[in-house]
């Protein structure tokens, strides 16, 4: 009989971590332990995030992609929820109905919704083990509400003022307007931040205990 050392037996627990880590982050699914459907799911949640981007484009700073791209990574985990966030931003954003973005704005947005589908995934992390968090029941309770509405109004201040700031940069070349650019655009900051902070608060609790009772 062979008998493993015990730097073998640390290999092998490393390796079996790693490959189980997407598993736990979404609470051991069965559906989403099978590899054709994860790819399914991923371009669902993709293509929802495109057509609910196309579909609200003419509506001024009102917006479910952000949302989608953050509920993506709560039920996919992180790697899934990132792959969602720049495939979704880069068909989106070079494809908008108003012009593709420019380099350095395009970029950001990138990198942007691409941490969103991570920051879904790590919210799920931290809310999974509460007892407040019951997706099987109800969701639709001031803690959950609270820190959702947080989470989605934050994302997006830190959304407009990054944005701000690349324009200044490409349309004046120096930091000088950024502040006069910041408060003309104010009412429509706030409509934004308000739009998604409520979207967060009343819409995605109802779309993760959709999703939990379809995969759980």
């Amino acid at each position: 009989m062979k008998i493993l050392e015990p730097d073998s037996v640390n290999i092998e627990k490393e390796s079996y971590d790693s490959t189980k880590m997407e598993s736990d982050i979404v609470n051991n699914s069965v559906w989403l332990e099978k590899r054709s459907f994860r790819i399914a799911l991923v371009s669902t949640f993709t293509a929802l995030g495109i057509v609910l981007g196309y579909m609200l484009a003419y509506i001024p700073n009102i917006e479910l992609f952000t949302l989608t791209m953050f509920l993506s990574g709560f039920i996919l985990g992180k790697r899934d929820g990132m792959i969602v966030g720049i495939s979704s931003s880069f068909i989106f954003c070079f494809f908008n109905p108003y012009g593709a973005s420019p380099l350095p704005l395009l970029t950001f947005q990138l990198l942007y919704y691409t941490l969103i589908g991570l920051l879904g995934a790590i919210a799920n992390q931290l809310l999974k083990n509460k007892r407040y968090f019951t997706p099987e029941k109800d969701l639709y309770k001031v803690q959950i509400m609270v820190i959702f509405g947080i989470i989605g109004g934050l994302m997006t201040l830190s959304y407009q003022l990054f944005s701000s700031l690349i324009d200044v940069l490409i349309f004046f070349g120096t930091l000088d307007e950024f502040l006069p650019y910041l408060l003309t655009g104010i009412p429509f900051t706030t409509i934004h931040i308000i739009g998604n902070a409520l979207g967060f608060i009343f819409i995605l609790p109802g779309l993760i205990q959709l999703v939990y009772k379809m995969l759980y």
